[in-house]
Parts: structure tokens; C-alpha cells; sequence
């Protein structure tokens, strides 16, 4: 089945021109065209486009995806390339994961927070809970993010 470039769009959750930017930017070699010049997708084409929006989503950079691409298409030769290049995404995401943890502590200490001044009806509060009288969880994420 071919699908045009509005059919792959929707189907992918992307939007055409960020598909035709793709396209621009050298990420879409594998694309066949009509007659007329009009991108003709493949179900094959997905799994690649899932590629390129895996490896967007990790922060690599658009140069870096085209560089894969481009190692792809050569064939074997690169295949060292490659790998390496997934154990750095690999390594990049490890991090990510660990920021996020972070964050989360503190969205989930600040979710606390006001629960507890919504609750009493002022920030004061939870702001005067000794330490000691913490939920053991909370006591936690305030050494954790050392507040």
C-alpha cells in the first residue's frame, strides 16, 4: 500500500511538513517518488521514520541523524560507526532518566507541599512541620533535593 505524505503524517503522528523537512534535510532517501515528484510512502518507510523520532526524542540532533542515515546507506563498512553511535544515545538517555527522576522528586515534594497548605488553608503549614513529623517519603525527597 502507498500512502501520501498527508496519509503517513496522520498515521505516524507527525505533521506533513515536518515530513517535508525531513525530506529537506536528508533524512528521507528511502522515499520513492511518482512520476510527478510526489513522496510515495511505504508501510516500510514507518519503521524508519520511528527511527528518526526515537533518536529526535533522545536529543540527538538533526546532522547526527542524517550522519546515521547516510552511514546506513554505505552499507557495512560502518557498521562500527553505528553501533557506537547507539551506545552514545544509549548512555545520552541514561541521563536524561536520571534528570527527569529529579524533577519528578521535586514535583512530587511540591505535590506534597500544597496539598498540605491547600489542606490547612496556608503554606505555612506544611512549612511548619518539624522534620521529624514527616511522612517518612517526604522526609526523604526533602534530604534528597536538600531543601
Amino acid at each position: 500500500m502507498i500512502y501520501t505524505i498527508s496519509e503517513a503524517a496522520e498515521t505516524l503522528g507527525l505533521t506533513a511538513p515536518t515530513l517535508r523537512y525531513y525530506d529537506k534535510e536528508g533524512l528521507l532517501p528511502f522515499v520513492d517518488r511518482s512520476a510527478k515528484g510526489i513522496r510515495m510512502f511505504k508501510k516500510d518507510d514507518f519503521e524508519w521514520l520511528r527511527l528518526i523520532g526515537c533518536l529526535k526524542a533522545t536529543g540527538m540532533p538533526i546532522k547526527d541523524i542524517k550522519k546515521f542515515i547516510d552511514w546506513f546507506t554505505e552499507g557495512d563498512s560502518t557498521l562500527m560507526q553505528r553501533r557506537e553511535m547507539f551506545h552514545e544515545r544509549r548512555r545520552a538517555v541514561e541521563e536524561q532518566i536520571e534528570d527527569l527522576k529529579k524533577t519528578l522528586e521535586m514535583v512530587e515534594y511540591k505535590c506534597w507541599f500544597y496539598d498540605t497548605a491547600v489542606a490547612a488553608g496556608s503554606t505555612d503549614a506544611p512549612k511548619n512541620i518539624k522534620s521529624e513529623d514527616l511522612p517518612e517519603e517526604i522526609r526523604e525527597l526533602k534530604r534528597k533535593l536538600e531543601l
